[in-house]
């Protein structure tokens, strides 16, 4: 029996450092929505649904100017998120019961492509737990509450991470329930696969993602983006 496998597309941002009325994953890059290019990108992947977590009130928006208007078939449901990007994976995993593994993907990274959403599927059915990332190409530094830094390490051993994050669906539902209940805990928690390193059972694996999978976050990232996007399209 082909095991099912659901995309649930984050797009609940306040886009704070933006210093934009809009919010990021609907500001308009190469002529479509930001969220536009993370659903037509797991649309055309193997994932049998997706779900989509969006900012409360903004559910039919999304539904009518970007799930109806570009086809986006495989969009099961459109739910509210909460205060913290963990309340909205939550509301994104328990929309997906019966799913047999998930991807878990940041909407404000537009340049996620099919080979990394296929290493990331495959990756969770052989280690139930994995992260798409690259090794670092800078020298990290650790620095104190000063800003002094305070240790070097290997850059070797440094990746950055990116999303999608592809887990076991149980694996990582029963990670979340038991980080929900631990009520200090919860504040240190930064992604999903801290999550699962925290309370699941299960290591995570590191797969390779993409350097242009980049993450927008300030103005600049949607030039860049806009150029890679171009630079694609003519190539």
């Amino acid at each position: 029996m082909k095991a099912k496998i659901t995309a649930i597309i984050l797009a609940a941002g306040k886009s704070q450092r933006m210093n934009s009325n809009v919010q990021k994953q609907y500001m308009i890059i190469h002529g479509k929505p930001v969220l536009y290019y993370s659903l037509k990108a797991f649309s055309d992947s193997a994932v049998d649904d997706i779900i989509i977590v969006t900012g409360e009130k903004e559910q039919e928006l999304v539904k009518e100017t970007i799930v109806d208007k570009y086809g986006f078939d495989k969009v099961r449901a459109i739910v509210p998120g909460g205060r913290e990007r963990y309340d909205s994976t939550f509301a994104g995993l328990k929309a997906c019961q019966g799913s047999d593994y998930v991807l878990i993907h940041d909407a404000a990274r537009p340049m996620i492509n099919s080979e990394v959403i296929e290493r990331a599927i495959e990756g969770a059915m052989q280690y139930k737990a994995v992260v798409v990332g690259m090794p670092a190409k800078d020298t990290i530094k650790i620095v104190d509450e000063k800003e002094y830094a305070s240790k070097t390490p290997p850059r070797k051993n440094m990746w950055i991470v990116q999303t999608p994050q592809a887990f076991d669906y149980d694996l990582i539902y029963r990670a979340y329930e038991r980080m929900l209940s631990d009520g200090q805990a919860r504040r240190a928690i930064t992604d999903d696969a801290m999550v699962v390193e925290t309370y699941g059972d299960a290591k995570v694996k590191l797969v390779f993602g993409d350097y242009l999978n980049i993450k927008i976050t300030t103005i600049d990232d949607i030039i860049l983006a806009e150029s890679i996007l171009k630079k694609i399209e003519e190539n």
